[in-house]
């Protein structure tokens, strides 16, 4: 049996690298150039604030148009605000973006026509043109035209604010960090226009991240703390480069774990309906805590937002009752809007959720079952040897191999996994106990710390 081919430039979201190394203008073009040739029409294209972007989004244009499609150039908009545009609007689309990573990477997400991120076999054919330069060039009356559309964002603020009750945040002072990418005016507008409150951080649009990384992490989001705690807001959100995540600091100054945020946004979707949540193996327990307490079920899938999107998508076309779906960090899926991660959207739902509880934010963490999630990060090229010498450590545990290798006990969890955008090895670890939750992380540390010492 043949190998399965694998994805080369492609990784879990798109094509990611370092700005002038793997990413350049001529890369861009070539994806450009597959992706129109096999998705012959008119394409949307739209990127974050990255400075680079501007070069890397002409030479999309000029890919595109080279095969003859119709660009719509939608300007700088949130990865989320493009694929609502290219699910009623377009044929394709393509997101100048590196999302999360620092300011001196960027990449490419290809967007299909229902909105959806380019899946994997997909994600292979088109690497395969470009590594073949099998590509539909035109001939001089056939090369096709741009033109720019910077108002359609605001079809997509619509269409988020449309989905919850009108003026449901009406007397709610909300605090927003979009820390200075593609949200810096869309979030604010969304829940301006819910009749919240709203102040800002960090919202104007500059490429070179001045006041924090594009991954909104704790320690980057004290000073929105600090702004939460100083006003008496009902919380502050932050997002990623190009705004298909949020994450949140409760009343009270803190940061909401990820997995947190999707158990209490969850606990509203789901309430009175019973049906699927889908979530890759790297979530939390909470979830399936939380999706029995409403009848629901967990469906787990490979780490991605593409993954739990198409799976989605495949369960209701399978005639299954998806409610809800979305990954532990703060990126969440809400299947009546569109299939894709949404950070506009779980801003409003926060909203929403604090009008029907009728609680604070840090009341309703603090209202959660226990859960302790120990996260680390170790950048190095030694994957492979790390998963193997866990198996075998482990190989008497439960195991599960759906994406890197999840190690089940009754007590706890982990999860040791390969990025699929950067040269970075991630582990999860959690249970109810902290000291089991750190006994655990101890017997996985020893074992690897002689491969990385």
């Amino acid at each position: 049996m043949a190998e399965a081919k694998k994805k080369q430039l492609f990784g879990t979201n798109g094509v990611r690298g370092v700005v002038g190394e793997l990413m350049t203008p001529e890369l861009v073009m070539k994806i450009a150039m597959a992706v129109g040739s096999m998705r012959p029409g008119t394409i949307a294209v739209g990127r974050d604030t990255r400075t680079s972007g501007p070069a890397f989004i002409e030479a999309a244009k000029a890919g595109l148009m080279a095969v003859g499609c119709n660009v719509v150039d939608c300007g700088i908009l949130p990865t989320p605000g493009l694929q609502y545009l290219v699910k009623d609007h377009f044929d394709a689309g393509i997101v100048i973006t590196a999302s999360h990573n620092p300011g001196n990477y960027n990449g490419v997400k290809v967007i299909e026509p229902d909105g959806t991120e380019m899946g994997d076999e997909n994600s292979i054919l088109v690497e395969e043109r470009v590594f073949s330069s099998s590509f539909a060039i035109k001939s001089w009356e056939e090369v096709a035209s741009s033109r720019s559309a910077p108002d359609m964002f605001q079809e997509y603020i619509d269409g988020v604010v449309s989905k919850v009750p009108a003026g449901i945040g009406k007397g709610m002072t909300v605090a927003i960090d979009p820390g200075c990418g593609a949200a810096y005016r869309t979030t604010a507008s969304i829940l301006s226009d819910l009749g919240c409150r709203v102040l800002t951080l960090n919202a104007q649009p500059d490429g070179r991240f001045p006041a924090r990384n594009p991954e909104p992490s704790e320690e980057g989001l004290a000073p929105l703390a600090d702004l939460v705690k100083s006003v008496g807001a009902a919380f502050g959100v932050a997002h990623d480069g190009d705004a298909d995540r949020a994450v949140f600091i409760d009343d009270k100054g803190r940061f909401v774990e990820e997995n947190k945020e999707f158990a209490l946004i969850a606990d509203a979707v789901c309430h009175g309906k019973s049906g699927i949540i889908v979530t890759p193996v790297s979530s939390s327990r909470l979830i399936e805590q939380i999706g029995k307490r409403h009848a629901c079920t967990v469906d787990y899938t490979a780490v991605g937002s593409i993954y739990v999107a198409r799976r989605m998508r495949s369960l209701i076309e399978a005639g299954k009752s998806v409610i809800f779906g979305g990954e532990g960090n703060g990126g969440l899926i809400y299947p009546d809007h569109q299939f894709c991660r949404d950070g506009g959207m779980t801003a409003a739902m926060m909203v929403l959720l604090l009008s029907i509880k009728k609680q604070t934010l840090s009341s309703l963490v603090d209202d959660l079952p226990p859960s302790v999630m120990l996260k680390h990060k170790f950048h190095t090229d030694k994957a492979p040897a790390m998963i193997e010498v866990v198996s075998k450590k482990f190989s008497s545990d439960r195991i599960n191999t759906i994406d890197g290798l999840r190690i089940d006990r009754d007590d706890a969890w982990a999860l040791i996994r390969p990025s699929g955008t950067e040269p970075l090895v991630r582990l999860f670890i959690e249970s109810q106990d902290e000291t089991v939750a750190k006994a655990f992380e101890k017997e996985i540390l020893d074992s690897i710390s002689p491969i990385l010492a």
